[in-house]
């Protein structure tokens, strides 16, 4: 008989016969068992308990390994940028399919969110469904693992100790002095649980950003530490990513990696796997010497080589045998279907085709800046057997008369210009949209790129020579793109646009309508102007189509020119959504008609 005395209601740890159960489910069973024995009950209830008593120790562990949540916590070493954000999402695709993975994103910045960070310094900003501007890593999620994520699930230093200064301004930690540990850290922790609760999660991926040693976070790092008392031992998994840097001829060097581990299991963190970063599959030696100096098995040691294609990551991870290891310590049971991923895999290595695509934006030296665009652009390839090759058109070089539009779109097949702020960079954009326009070149307008797709065609087809943006002249003469009635008197920069998904009315007859087969679409947003009413009706009466309109009419959501091979824009970011399995249509489209 097993002895309760002393326990309470918490979760307590037992080991029986080297499995271990929560005490507060088998203790609450005795008590009720013996409660309803003694008042004379024979009911459901008392029946259940009794079941449970006697149900084997194996069904005990399957009972409570599918209502414990499992951890696992993803640290990167040496350096920044190895990919931290495409391994966890490996791993969640690994998990996912018969398993609910919830991952949650660490980042030390004290911004409360990356969108009023510049795109040089953090990279693309994801949004997402519910409005939440978050890490470009959450599109990864996203895309590996089939899933719409939350903001909540991204957790930045700035959110964090915001809340727990709120908190004290409420006088809700009783006059204590308020300190890193336990109350900072306790705020992370709660977060964790609550999201895991919240969503029912079987397994939460915990992704630290930043690189182990770093002081922005060592905060998360000590939640995560402390995380393993509270939940168990067997139900946390770390997973540490690390660079092995190659010399002299391929030499894989493993010091960096031996030092950087030291630097996390002086955090009091001992990781159980380990994840070596190279350009090439690590050697055996390698490993046997990793597993020898960072105290972990050699099976524990596993490849991230350089790859074709960032999806091929899973595929890679699933033959090293991380699956079955995470299996096997976190007595999960994941299983993987990889067929259909395996083949698109094979048709983005093995295209039938090339197709050159422009795109045409003032970010280009840093290619991150646009990295879900490109992604996009791979899921359309992928799924029609069609290898995209990017052309780079820095439009602020076009504006300042350094390079000319017709010798840097010669040879394009399609152009796209994406998203972007401000004034810089914009009359070399409405040159671009203007060629493509003139030339008959398959075009793509994402956000902006509508809305400055519309100023071109007032001033040049419409005859409004003043015509312009109030974002970029504040005086302009005919302002046919402003700012939205609801943001005009908003001040604050962050989280102020209009962000998440919204739906728009689809023409019936449009080239969208064929594209999205539906008479209602939802798209992800991000803007703060929109085309003014004012001018809606001289815009289509001079042959612009408004294929796509908010509910309420007001919002130009959709343009067309039906007589060109393809010229459309939205005001939606259609990115956000593309999924190699499912890619978003209008770039499928994009793509189809380039090739054509």
């Amino acid at each position: 008989m097993l002895s309760c005395n002393g326990l309470s209601a918490q979760h307590r740890y037992i080991n029986l016969s080297s499995h271990i159960f929560y005490c507060d489910i088998v203790c609450n069973a005795i008590k009720k068992l013996r409660v309803m024995k003694s008042r004379g009950f024979s009911s459901f209830r008392a029946q259940r308990n009794v079941q449970w008593l006697k149900m084997s120790e194996a069904k005990r562990d399957d009972f409570l390994m599918h209502t414990t949540t499992k951890w696992i916590v993803i640290t990167g070493g040496v350096l920044s940028g190895l990919g931290k954000g495409i391994v966890s999402a490996s791993i969640g695709r690994l998990l996912s399919t018969n398993l609910k993975v919830v991952p949650v994103k660490c980042d030390g910045y004290l911004n409360v969110d990356p969108g009023t960070i510049n795109p040089y310094e953090h990279g693309e900003v994801f949004v997402l469904e519910d409005g939440g501007e978050v890490d470009m890593d959450f599109g990864h999620y996203e895309r590996f693992m089939n899933i719409n994520t939350k903001f909540a699930w991204n957790l930045t230093s700035g959110k964090i100790f915001k809340s727990v200064i709120d908190r004290e301004r409420k006088g809700d930690f009783l006059g204590k002095t308020v300190q890193m540990i336990p109350h900072v850290t306790d705020e992370i922790k709660k977060r964790f649980k609550k999201i895991a609760e919240e969503e029912k999660a079987d397994v939460v991926l915990i992704e630290i950003g930043g690189t182990v040693g770093d002081i922005e976070n060592m905060l998360f790092l000590e939640a995560a530490r402390q995380l393993r008392v509270d939940v168990g031992r067997d139900n946390i998994l770390y997973i540490h990513l690390s660079l092995i840097p190659e010399v002299n001829g391929g030499e894989q060097k493993t010091k960096p990696t031996q030092q950087s581990v030291k630097i996390l299991q002086g955090i009091g963190i001992q990781p159980d796997v380990i994840i070596g970063r190279s350009a090439q599959k690590l050697s055996e030696k390698s490993k046997e010497r990793i597993a020898l100096f960072c105290n972990v098995e050699k099976k524990e040691v596993i490849s991230d080589p350089d790859t074709a294609t960032i999806y091929e990551v899973p595929i890679i991870f699933e033959e090293e045998g991380l699956l079955s290891l995470i299996n096997e310590r976190l007595s999960t049971k994941a299983k993987q279907d990889m067929k259909n991923w395996r083949g698109l895999v094979d048709k983005i290595k093995s295209p039938k085709k090339e197709v050159k695509i422009a795109i045409c934006g003032k970010y280009t030296e840093l290619h991150d800046a646009y990295a879900i665009i490109i992604d996009a652009l791979k899921h359309a390839g992928a799924n029609l057997g069609i290898s995209v090759k990017l052309s780079w058109i820095e439009t602020t070089e076009i504006e300042a008369g350094k390079k000319s539009v017709s010798d840097v779109l010669k040879d394009v097949n399609g152009i796209l210009v994406p998203g972007g702020w401000g004034a810089r960079g914009t009359e070399g954009k409405m040159e671009v949209i203007r060629y493509a326009r003139e030339n008959n070149i398959p075009f793509l307008g994402l956000c902006y790129g509508l809305q400055l797709a519309v100023i071109e065609f007032a001033r040049n087809v419409c005859g409004l020579n003043g015509a312009n943006s109030t974002e970029i002249d504040s005086k302009a003469k005919e302002p046919v793109i402003k700012i939205l009635p609801s943001l005009a008197n908003i001040t604050d920069m962050g989280g102020t646009p209009r962000l998440g998904a919204f739906a728009a009315d689809i023409l019936k007859g449009s080239r969208i309508e064929k594209i999205y087969g539906e008479s209602k679409v939802s798209e992800r947003h991000r803007h703060r102007y929109e085309v003014n009413p004012d001018y809606h009706d001289c815009l289509k009466k001079n042959g612009l189509v408004f294929s796509g309109t908010s509910e309420n009419g007001r919002l130009v959501e959709f343009i067309e020119l039906p007589k060109h091979k393809f010229f459309v824009a939205t005001q939606a970011h259609p990115e956000f959504k593309s999924r190699l399995e499912k890619p978003a249509p209008l770039f499928l489209e994009f793509l189809r008609a380039s090739s054509s």
